[in-house]
């Protein structure tokens, strides 16, 4: 063989290598930034969305109906997130606390602890879902609302039912301090299934979720 088919050949390995070594390497790194940056961008999204939902329940919006739903799902453009479906789901939790003043007016001022199970926890007195609900529950538990009253707990259950507690515990509601039952604290929570990352399983978690308390 001439040198100069060597020369070509060894010209043309070279040449194989080069693109072996872009589709292994740099073609992966290039998408896998990509899909960051789009991860990126609905992570803000889902913190905007968390906090103005929030912020808007804290008011006294009654986002179980269905005109305020649907100016929700404006602020969350984007987020494919229906009222009973899509890749989200948005939680809006209302958290108070069983004091003696609430007890006494329910059962007595001779009532018994058997009959309040609930004093001094915090105890959900509201929770409403809006999107897929299978798809994340809210961290602080999951309380019997009453759906043909805007998604209230009923006072019975906040005195007595122990799925009401929040996160089932005396006092641990910790984020803030609600130490009477003429407080409130309002709890958003917000899980967006993010389909950008789904199919680039090494990259870990296919999710983003945003918390906020007011």
């Amino acid at each position: 063989m001439s040198r100069a088919r060597a020369y070509f050949g060894e010209r043309g390995s070279a040449l194989i290598e080069f693109l072996l070594c872009m589709a292994l390497l740099i073609v992966p790194l290039l998408l896998g930034t990509a899909v960051l940056g789009l991860n990126l961008t609905r992570e803000i999204q889902v913190t905007e969305v968390c906090r103005d939902a929030t912020h808007m329940y804290s008011q006294g919006v009654d986002f179980t109906q269905t005109s305020y739903q649907t100016e929700l799902f404006k602020i969350a453009q984007g987020l494919n997130i229906t009222a009973t479906g899509g890749n989200g789901v948005i939680i809006l939790s209302t958290i108070s606390y069983v004091d003696d003043a609430e007890c006494k007016a329910a059962f007595g001022s001779s009532y018994t602890t058997s009959q309040c199970p609930n004093y001094q926890y915090t105890v959900f007195t509201r929770q409403v879902v809006i999107g897929s609900s299978n798809l994340r529950s809210s961290a602080w538990g999951t309380p019997p609302v009453d759906p043909t009253n805007s998604d209230n707990v009923t006072q019975t259950n906040q005195l007595t039912a122990p799925s009401a507690r929040a996160l089932s515990g005396v006092n641990k509601f910790s984020l803030v301090t609600v130490n009477s039952s003429t407080q409130f604290a309002y709890v958003g929570e917000v899980y967006f299934q993010t389909p950008d990352l789904s199919w680039w399983g090494p990259l870990g978690t296919t999710g983003i979720s945003a918390r906020f308390v007011f």
